[in-house]
Protein backbone atom coordinates (compact mmCIF):
# COMPACT_ATOMS: atom_id res chain seq x y z
CA UNK A 1 0.00 0.00 0.00
CA UNK A 2 1.71 3.17 -1.17
CA UNK A 3 -1.25 5.42 -1.90
CA UNK A 4 -1.50 9.07 -1.06
CA UNK A 5 -2.62 9.61 2.51
CA UNK A 6 -5.26 12.15 3.51
CA UNK A 7 -6.06 13.07 7.09
CA UNK A 8 -9.53 14.31 7.91
CA UNK A 9 -11.64 15.03 10.96
CA UNK A 10 -13.83 12.10 12.00
CA UNK A 11 -17.51 12.61 11.11
CA UNK A 12 -20.78 10.66 11.03
CA UNK A 13 -20.05 9.67 7.42
CA UNK A 14 -16.98 7.76 8.63
CA UNK A 15 -18.66 5.50 11.20
CA UNK A 16 -18.85 2.30 9.12
CA UNK A 17 -15.37 2.73 7.64
CA UNK A 18 -13.81 3.38 11.04
CA UNK A 19 -15.60 0.43 12.61
CA UNK A 20 -14.35 -1.79 9.75
CA UNK A 21 -10.82 -0.42 10.31
CA UNK A 22 -10.88 -1.47 13.94
CA UNK A 23 -11.97 -4.98 12.95
CA UNK A 24 -8.71 -5.30 10.95
CA UNK A 25 -6.57 -4.08 13.85
CA UNK A 26 -5.24 -6.72 16.27
CA UNK A 27 -6.72 -6.73 19.77
CA UNK A 28 -3.41 -5.73 21.38
CA UNK A 29 -3.42 -2.53 19.28
CA UNK A 30 -7.09 -1.74 19.88
CA UNK A 31 -6.42 -1.57 23.62
CA UNK A 32 -4.58 1.74 23.14
CA UNK A 33 -7.86 3.35 22.08
CA UNK A 34 -9.17 2.52 25.60
CA UNK A 35 -12.71 2.06 24.33
CA UNK A 36 -14.55 -1.08 23.14
CA UNK A 37 -14.15 -0.30 19.43
CA UNK A 38 -15.34 -3.73 18.34
CA UNK A 39 -18.83 -2.55 19.29
CA UNK A 40 -20.37 -0.39 16.55
CA UNK A 41 -22.20 1.71 19.18
CA UNK A 42 -18.86 2.96 20.50
CA UNK A 43 -17.80 4.38 17.14
CA UNK A 44 -21.31 5.82 16.60
CA UNK A 45 -21.11 7.58 19.97
CA UNK A 46 -18.05 9.53 18.86
CA UNK A 47 -20.23 11.70 16.62
CA UNK A 48 -21.80 13.31 19.70
CA UNK A 49 -18.52 13.52 21.65
CA UNK A 50 -17.53 17.13 21.04
CA UNK A 51 -14.63 17.12 23.54
CA UNK A 52 -12.51 14.48 21.81
CA UNK A 53 -10.54 15.61 18.76
CA UNK A 54 -10.64 12.60 16.43
CA UNK A 55 -9.12 12.23 12.97
CA UNK A 56 -8.63 9.44 10.47
CA UNK A 57 -6.12 8.70 7.74
CA UNK A 58 -7.33 7.37 4.42
CA UNK A 59 -5.48 5.75 1.53
CA UNK A 60 -7.57 5.28 -1.61
CA UNK A 61 -10.73 5.97 0.45
CA UNK A 62 -9.90 3.19 2.93
CA UNK A 63 -9.31 4.09 6.59
CA UNK A 64 -5.73 3.12 7.46
CA UNK A 65 -5.22 5.08 10.67
CA UNK A 66 -6.93 6.73 13.60
CA UNK A 67 -5.76 9.36 16.06
CA UNK A 68 -7.54 11.12 18.88
CA UNK A 69 -6.57 13.80 21.34
CA UNK A 70 -8.72 13.51 24.41
CA UNK A 71 -8.55 16.71 26.51
CA UNK A 72 -8.36 16.31 30.26
CA UNK A 73 -10.77 17.88 32.71
CA UNK A 74 -10.40 19.86 35.92
CA UNK A 75 -6.80 20.28 36.97
CA UNK A 76 -5.66 18.38 33.87
CA UNK A 77 -7.66 20.43 31.37
CA UNK A 78 -4.41 21.62 29.76
CA UNK A 79 -3.36 18.01 28.98
CA UNK A 80 -4.44 15.96 25.99
CA UNK A 81 -4.13 12.19 25.82
CA UNK A 82 -3.08 11.00 22.38
CA UNK A 83 -4.40 7.67 21.07
CA UNK A 84 -3.06 6.44 17.75
CA UNK A 85 -3.54 3.22 15.75
CA UNK A 86 -2.39 2.33 12.22
CA UNK A 87 -3.66 -0.59 10.14
CA UNK A 88 -1.04 -3.38 10.28
CA UNK A 89 -1.06 -3.60 6.46
CA UNK A 90 -0.18 0.10 6.20
CA UNK A 91 2.60 0.33 8.78
CA UNK A 92 6.16 1.50 8.10
CA UNK A 93 4.93 4.07 5.56
CA UNK A 94 5.00 7.16 7.77
CA UNK A 95 1.27 7.18 8.49
CA UNK A 96 1.81 7.03 12.25
CA UNK A 97 4.18 9.98 12.07
CA UNK A 98 1.73 11.99 9.93
CA UNK A 99 -1.09 11.25 12.38
CA UNK A 100 1.06 12.11 15.42
CA UNK A 101 2.15 15.42 13.85
CA UNK A 102 -1.48 16.14 13.00
CA UNK A 103 -2.50 15.38 16.59
CA UNK A 104 0.11 17.83 17.93
CA UNK A 105 -1.24 20.56 15.63
CA UNK A 106 -4.78 19.79 16.79
CA UNK A 107 -3.66 19.92 20.42
CA UNK A 108 -1.97 23.29 19.89
CA UNK A 109 -5.09 24.64 18.17
CA UNK A 110 -7.11 23.47 21.21
CA UNK A 111 -4.73 25.37 23.54
CA UNK A 112 -3.48 22.19 25.18
CA UNK A 113 -0.01 22.74 26.65
CA UNK A 114 0.90 19.10 27.19
CA UNK A 115 0.18 15.93 25.23
CA UNK A 116 0.76 12.45 26.66
CA UNK A 117 0.75 9.03 25.05
CA UNK A 118 0.98 5.53 26.57
CA UNK A 119 3.37 3.11 24.86
CA UNK A 120 4.25 -0.46 25.77
CA UNK A 121 7.97 -0.45 26.61
CA UNK A 122 8.86 -3.09 24.00
CA UNK A 123 7.45 -0.98 21.14
CA UNK A 124 10.80 0.61 20.30
CA UNK A 125 9.78 1.98 16.90
CA UNK A 126 6.75 3.70 18.40
CA UNK A 127 8.85 5.21 21.17
CA UNK A 128 11.34 6.41 18.53
CA UNK A 129 8.53 7.98 16.49
CA UNK A 130 7.27 10.02 19.44
CA UNK A 131 10.77 10.89 20.63
CA UNK A 132 11.52 12.39 17.20
CA UNK A 133 8.46 14.60 17.70
CA UNK A 134 9.71 15.93 21.03
CA UNK A 135 8.06 13.52 23.44
CA UNK A 136 10.03 12.51 26.52
CA UNK A 137 9.53 9.66 28.96
CA UNK A 138 7.80 10.87 32.12
CA UNK A 139 6.81 7.61 33.76
CA UNK A 140 7.48 3.91 33.68
CA UNK A 141 4.65 1.77 35.01
CA UNK A 142 5.98 -1.72 35.65
CA UNK A 143 3.75 -4.70 34.76
CA UNK A 144 0.97 -2.24 33.99
CA UNK A 145 -0.38 -3.99 30.88
CA UNK A 146 -1.40 -7.59 30.32
CA UNK A 147 -1.64 -9.18 26.89
CA UNK A 148 -4.34 -11.70 25.91
CA UNK A 149 -2.01 -14.55 26.88
CA UNK A 150 -1.65 -13.21 30.43
CA UNK A 151 1.88 -11.84 30.03
CA UNK A 152 2.64 -8.57 31.82
CA UNK A 153 4.52 -5.67 30.28
CA UNK A 154 5.76 -2.24 31.25
CA UNK A 155 4.01 0.91 30.08
CA UNK A 156 5.87 4.13 29.33
CA UNK A 157 4.09 7.47 29.50
CA UNK A 158 5.63 9.88 27.02
CA UNK A 159 4.85 13.60 27.12
CA UNK A 160 5.30 16.60 24.88
CA UNK A 161 5.18 20.00 26.56
CA UNK A 162 3.88 22.04 23.68
CA UNK A 163 4.19 25.24 25.71
CA UNK A 164 7.89 24.64 26.40
CA UNK A 165 9.02 22.77 23.30
CA UNK A 166 8.14 25.33 20.63
CA UNK A 167 11.73 25.31 19.34
CA UNK A 168 11.56 21.55 18.89
CA UNK A 169 8.14 21.78 17.24
CA UNK A 170 9.68 24.31 14.89
CA UNK A 171 12.47 21.86 14.11
CA UNK A 172 10.02 19.10 13.10
CA UNK A 173 8.00 21.55 10.98
CA UNK A 174 4.88 21.89 13.08
CA UNK A 175 5.20 25.65 13.36
CA UNK A 176 4.87 26.02 9.58
CA UNK A 177 1.65 24.05 9.63
CA UNK A 178 0.21 26.44 12.21
CA UNK A 179 0.96 29.66 10.34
Amino acid sequence: MSASITIETFSAADIDDVWAFFQRVPERDRTFVKEPVTEPATVRSWVDDTRALRSIARADAMVVGYVAVIPGVGWSRHVGELRLVVDPAARRQGIGQQLARHALRVALDADLTKVVVDVVAVQESTIALFTQLGFRAEALLEDHVQDPDGNYGDLIVLANRTDVDWDLLSTVGLDEALD
